[in-house]
């Protein structure tokens, strides 16, 4: 009997999908939860996070896996705030390079795409719950 390997790559780009979109809503969801953090530690403000993916395979499309997480090197955010702690000796205060609409677009985003590669598993599940109801 000869089985189609396309069958179990599509499984494959499906769930390495969901693995790449839970971790991209895990970083947008420490992005959104920095939002306000105006000193990360280092006397700097959070930085922006942003992950990358790339390829599963070089030579054959199976997947997708995250390649990084890299810091956005944009400027930061500077509001006039004259009595905080972290203002500078003009009343300004450094925030994080984080944007809520730009947040909130990349985690619709990532939500759609995970539901999409989890639509694609449900499908698959009922092919084969379809396939086992005719063999009996």
């Amino acid at each position: 009997m000869n089985i189609d390997t396309n069958m179990f790559s599509s499984i494959d780009i499906a769930t390495s999908g969901l693995r790449a979109y839970n971790k991209q809503m895990e970083v947008i969801g420490s992005n959104l939860a920095n939002i306000q953090t105006t000193d990360a530690g280092n006397g700097q403000p959070y930085r922006r996070l942003i992950a990358e993916f790339r390829t599963a395979d070089e030579e054959d499309i199976k997947g997708v896996e995250l390649s990084d997480i890299i810091q956005d090197q944009s400027a930061f955010q500077r509001i006039l705030q004259p009595g905080h702690p972290q203002a500078d000796e003009e009343g300004y205060v450094s925030m994080p390079n984080v944007n809520w609409p730009t947040e909130m677009i990349n985690l619709n985003m990532a939500s759609r795409a995970y539901q999409a590669n989890a639509a694609v598993l449900k499908r698959y599940q009922r092919m084969v719950e379809s396939s086992l109801e005719l063999l009996k």
